[in-house]
């Protein structure tokens, strides 16, 4: 028999987060929940073409509150006991406009903090929960950044949100040992990418941003993976036998 395995991604409509769910959509035995700002038609007919379980939730996680609320009762009228496995693959962020905190705008700082720190902190609280009594492996995989681990200037909210996402992996990480036959929880950089944050990084107003030269450099030397590669890396590791042994990892780790 198949193993069936039920998969929540945030941010699936472009760059890595699309990347994965089309990836995902092609292994049998998926049912896949995409949860982002707008639907993808072309991923709705890989899944028809693929025979795979797909459905798209058009949810703004800049306000994550309905977003959990949602997902925890969406989760809680399913059948745990049919699923072998189930991830929430926590992906969507912004990096927001480029510049120093002293020039950010109060709504813009709200909104990348929201959608980069507390619908991740939500949404992992609804799905541990939701899950507990589940019969298969359960795991939280946080899409991190080094930013998260090395300050950048002009950077203040995106560093504050990875940062966080991997301080909160670590707490959830010592609860659910603790239980026992927990869940597993990971906040992963996933290397360096060529996605819409990295060219709204290079096209960034040098004066505001002193690190532009060096994005330049990454993608004038070849150095970015594109968003599939690093969706192979990425869904790769979830697949570790020793996945959620260090609760804040780098993909490139051996």
């Amino acid at each position: 028999m198949n193993s069936r395995r039920l998969t929540i991604i945030t941010g699936a409509s472009r760059g890595l987060g699309r990347a994965m769910a089309e990836q995902l959509l092609a292994q049998p035995g998926q049912r896949l929940l995409c949860i982002s700002r707008r639907a993808d038609e072309q991923l709705a007919a890989r899944a028809r073409e693929s025979g795979a379980e797909l459905e798209q939730w058009q949810q703004d996680l800049a306000d994550p509150v309905p977003a959990a609320a949602r997902l925890a009762a969406w989760l809680q009228a399913l059948d745990g006991q049919a699923f072998d496995g189930a991830t929430l693959i926590n992906n969507a962020g912004t990096v927001g406009r480029t510049g120093p905190l002293s020039r950010a705008a109060p709504a813009e700082l709200s909104q990348a903090l929201r959608v980069g720190l507390e619908a991740p902190l939500l949404l992992t609280s609804a799905f541990l929960g939701a899950t507990r009594d589940w019969r298969g492996e359960r795991k939280v995989l946080n899409i991190s950044s080094g930013l998260g681990r090395n300050a950048m200037a002009s950077q203040a909210p995106y560093c504050a949100a990875k940062a966080g996402m991997d301080h909160f992996s670590r707490a959830v990480a010592l609860e659910q040992e603790a239980l026992g036959g927990g869940a597993k929880i990971v906040s992963l950089a996933p290397g360096v990418i060529d996605t819409d944050m990295q060219l709204q990084l290079r096209e960034s107003d040098a004066a505001l941003f002193p690190d532009r030269a060096r994005f330049e450099r990454l993608k004038a030397q070849g150095q970015l993976d594109t968003p599939a590669e690093a969706a192979a890396k990425v869904l790769a590791y979830l697949q570790r036998a020793d996945f959620g042994s260090k609760p804040v990892a780098d993909v490139r780790d051996a």
